[in-house]
């Protein structure tokens, strides 16, 4: 199983807003980097959009150190998301769980591989989220909004 890094981000003007995403994928000293946008979303939307594009990047499974400044994901992805599966995507308070078309897209793509994910403070200084930052705003730069 192929070891690899991702780091991703999220960003919006205004939230709602436009926003964008951004990845950056490591294996064996390659980078690959992606990004995109929407005219409408949200920051939580466009956080865990890149966290998708990353995985649907992939070919095959892999072992995966994935690295946000998200807690929304993290906590959503490793804790969270066990209660929202057995409650039919309903929170405790019986509400629908937000964003659950994404988290759904994420829950069926992170079962493919093994993942470790760890989170960042963002914009602390931090290399590869600092790039993944700019990815994201490019991302938003790069949409064309009918205003």
């Amino acid at each position: 199983m192929k070891k690899i890094k991702i780091y991703t981000d999220g960003a919006c003007r205004g939230n709602p807003g436009p926003g964008g995403w951004g990845a950056l994928l490591e294996y064996n000293g390659l980078q690959k980097k992606l990004h995109g946008g929407e005219c409408d979303t949200t920051n939580n939307r466009m956080e865990l959009m890149a966290a998708i594009k990353a995985l649907e990047a992939l070919n095959e499974p892999c072992e995966i150190d994935f690295t946000v400044d998200s807690e929304y994901v993290k906590n959503g992805i490793t804790t969270w998301i066990i209660n929202w599966k057995k409650n039919n995507w309903r929170t405790k308070n019986k509400g629908a769980v937000k964003n659950s078309d994404l988290w759904q897209r994420l829950d069926l793509l992170v079962q493919k591989h093994k993942i470790t994910w760890l989170w960042v403070k963002g914009h602390s200084g931090h290399k590869e989220n600092d790039i993944v930052d700019g990815l994201a705003n490019l991302g938003v730069d790069e949409v064309l909004c009918d205003k």
